[in-house]
C-alpha cells in the first residue's frame, strides 16, 4: 500500500467519523486495516500449501453520553457505510452506560510520533519462501537419528493500519513480518520423540540462517530420545529461553488494569513494592528498533514509551487503557490495543527482561538434582491466587550438568514466591516479542514418576 492509499484511509476514516457526528454521535474513532501475506508449508520434501491472502477491515466506535457501542464491516462501498454509522449511532443510544469509556483528550494524543524500523515492504517471491522452508527441513531431516518431519513453512505478512478520532487524532502505520521454521520427529515406535525450532523478524534479512534452524530442529529432536518421567520432590528449575518468557506473559496479565480494577489479581496491593530480587529489570520498550511488536502509538492516538514495568525489583506501575485507568484513577500508560470490532484494552508491547550476569552453565553449575524446561503444556496458574502448575518436559540436571531428558513432569509453587526467587542469566535474546533469558527458579515443587 502506498502512502497514498494511508491517505485515502485517514480520508475514509475521517469521513466515516464526521457521519457518525452528523448523526447523533457526541465522539467517534474509526480504525482501519489492511494485510497481505504469502505462506508455504512443505512436508518430507513435498508442497502442501502456497496461498496469498489479501483483506482489509474497518471498525467504527460510536459514543453518545457514557455509551458506546462498535460495528465493523469489511465492505466499504457507500451504502453499506451509511448503513454502518446508522446501526452505530442506534446501538449506542440502547446500549448501557459505562462510566468510564470516551476518546482521550486533545492534550493526551501523541503529536511526535517517531518514525520505526518495522516494515521489510519488499515482498518475497513464492520462490524465496519455498526456498527456506526446503532449506530448514532438508537440513533438519539430514540430521543422524530423525526418521520424519511434521513439516516445514516460511511466511512474510505486511499489515497497515491507520487510526482517526473526533478528538483530532490521525494516523497509521506499517509493520511487516517474516518467518521459517521445522518440525521433526526422531526415534520409533512408542519411543518416539519430537521439538522444533523457527525464527520470527521483522526484516528477512534478519532471519536466522534456515539450514542452521532446521540442524538445530533435528539435533533437539533426537537429544529427547530415551526420555524418562523426573524425580518429584523440591528442586530448582532452570527454564530455557523458549519458554522463560511465560513467566513475563503471567507477569502482564497479573498487573492489567482491568484485572486490578476488578480486584481479581494477586499482585493487586503490590503497586511500588519489591515483587523480584533487587537485581531484577522488566521494560516493555514500544519504539524497540525492527521489535516484533513495535508501534509508534497506541491505540487509542495516545503517546506510548520505553517503560520499566519493574525497576531494580521494584513493580513501578500497571498496564493501562484509558478506561482501565480511569477506573484506577490513575493517568493511562499508553498501553491501548485495538481490533475493528471491540474497545481498546491494555495489551504489552516489546516485554523483555533484562540479562544478568552469569552464564547459563555457571547458573547451573551448583545444582546437584534439578529440572531443566524446554517446553510447557496446559494454562495452570490462577492469576487470583498465584498458583502456578503446569506440565513441562526437559533435561534433568544432576551435579551441574544436563543427564537424561524427561517428560511428564509437572512443576509448581505460586508466582510470588517464583518472582522472589528467580536468578536471569546473560543470554537475552530478542525472539518473541515478549523475552527472557535463561531463567532460573529455586525451591519448585517437581513432580514426576
Amino acid at each position: 500500500m502506498t502512502m497514498d492509499a494511508d491517505a485515502n484511509a485517514l480520508d475514509l476514516l475521517s469521513d466515516l467519523i464526521a457521519k457518525a457526528k452528523a448523526a447523533g454521535a457526541d465522539a467517534a474513532d474509526a480504525v482501519f486495516v489492511s494485510g497481505v501475506s504469502l505462506s508455504h508449508a512443505q512436508r518430507l520434501g513435498n508442497l502442501e500449501r502456497l496461498e496469498r491472502a489479501e483483506g482489509h477491515d474497518l471498525g467504527l466506535r460510536v459514543l453518545i453520553g457514557k455509551r458506546q457501542a462498535i460495528v465493523s464491516s469489511t465492505d466499504h462501498s457507500s451504502a453499506v457505510l451509511a448503513e454502518l454509522v446508522e446501526r452505530g449511532v442506534a446501538m449506542a443510544r440502547s446500549v448501557p452506560e459505562d462510566p468510564y469509556c470516551g476518546l482521550a483528550e486533545p492534550d493526551q494524543l501523541a503529536r511526535d510520533i517517531p518514525a520505526l524500523e518495522i516494515c521489510d515492504t519488499a515482498e518475497p517471491t513464492p520462490e524465496t519462501l519455498i526456498e527456506r522452508a526446503k532449506a530448514c527441513e532438508d537440513a533438519a531431516r539430514a540430521v543422524t537419528g530423525v526418521t520424519n518431519s511434521e513439516g516445514a513453512e516460511a511466511g512474510w505478512s505486511l499489515t497497515r493500519i491507520a487510526l482517526a478520532a473526533s478528538n483530532g487524532f490521525a494516523a497509521g502505520y506499517a509493520g511487516s513480518g517474516h518467518s521459517v521454521g521445522a518440525a521433526v520427529l526422531a526415534g520409533e515406535g512408542q519411543g518416539m520423540e519430537r521439538d522444533y525450532e523457527f525464527s520470527s523478524t521483522v526484516f528477512g534479512a534478519d532471519l536466522e540462517d534456515p539450514a542452521v534452524l532446521g540442524k538445530k530442529a533435528g539435533e533437539k529432536a533426537v537429544k529427547r530420545l530415551g526420555a524418562r518421567k523426573g524425580a518429584t520432590g523440591k528442586a530448582p528449575v532452570i527454564y530455557d529461553p523458549r519458554v522463560s518468557n511465560g513467566i513475563l506473559r503471567h507477569l502482564a496479565g497479573a498487573i492489567s488494569g482491568p484485572a486490578i480494577a476488578r480486584g481479581t489479581s494477586f499482585l493487586k496491593d503490590k503497586l511500588g513494592e519489591a515483587i523480584f530480587a533487587a537485581g531484577i529489570t522488566i521494560v516493555d520498550d514500544p519504539h524497540r528498533q525492527r521489535g516484533l511488536r513495535s508501534k509508534p502509538f497506541d491505540g487509542e492516538g495516545i503517546a506510548n514509551a520505553r517503560r520499566a514495568i519493574v525497576d531494580g525489583g521494584r513493580l513501578t506501575t500497571w498496564i493501562m487503557s484509558l478506561s482501565s485507568a480511569r477506573q484506577l484513577g490513575l493517568e493511562t500508560t499508553g498501553h491501548a490495543a485495538r481490533g475493528t470490532s471491540s474497545p481498546p484494552s491494555p495489551s504489552i508491547t516489546n516485554l523483555y527482561m533484562e540479562p544478568g550476569s552469569a552464564t547459563p552453565a555457571e547458573l547451573m553449575a551448583d545444582i546437584k538434582s534439578g529440572f531443566y524446561v524446554t517446553e510447557m503444556m496446559g494454562m495452570g496458574v490462577n492469576g487470583v491466587t498465584g498458583d502456578y502448575s503446569r506440565g513441562a518436559t526437559g533435561f534433568w540436571i544432576e551435579n551441574g550438568e544436563l543427564a537424561y531428558p524427561v517428560s511428564e513432569v509437572t512443576v509448581a509453587g505460586n508466582l510470588k514466591d517464583m518472582f522472589a526467587n528467580l536468578t536471569p542469566a546473560n543470554d537475552l535474546t530478542f525472539r518473541y516479542g515478549t523475552d527472557a533469558p535463561t531463567l532460573r527458579i529455586d525451591g519448585m515443587t517437581v513432580a514426576g514418576a
